[in-house]
């Protein structure tokens, strides 16, 4: 099996509320939080603010890895390893997507004058557990 593809048995924790994105702080920790997500053609896509720490992070060293938990039952989730693809969102085409997914018009909750950016997260490798 590839272990950069997410097994059918764990697919639908891709339909789930939020993910947990580690990235790396420049003396090497790791920075976690929590984000909304969406999925294109199987791919984990983020809108993220460009003033956050972790898309700082993310545009520093783009190593990272996100956790999707099954909501029902902890002890069962896929993480992804890899590598984030970061673009800009100017026109918020992702944001939008992300925010219609939690009912949300990610516009408010930007300051004025903040951008934001896409992040697809590109695996290369995918552990599924439970």
């Amino acid at each position: 099996m590839d272990k950069s593809t997410i097994p059918d048995s764990h697919r639908s924790l891709l339909d789930g509320p939020i993910l947990v994105l580690a990235t790396l702080e420049s003396d090497g920790t790791p920075q976690l939080s929590t984000v909304w997500f969406v999925v294109e053609d199987d791919t984990v896509v983020i809108s993220l603010n460009t003033t956050r720490h972790k898309t700082v992070n993310l545009q520093r060293n783009p190593v990272c890895s996100v956790l999707i938990p099954d909501a029902a039952n902890p002890y069962r989730y896929v993480e992804i390893r890899g590598r984030a693809e970061i673009t800009p969102d100017d026109g918020y085409a992702v944001a939008d997507r992300v925010g219609a997914k939690y009912g949300a018009d990610l516009r408010e909750m930007d300051h004025e004058g903040e951008t934001r950016v896409a992040v697809t997260i590109i695996p290369s490798r995918v552990r599924a557990w439970g």
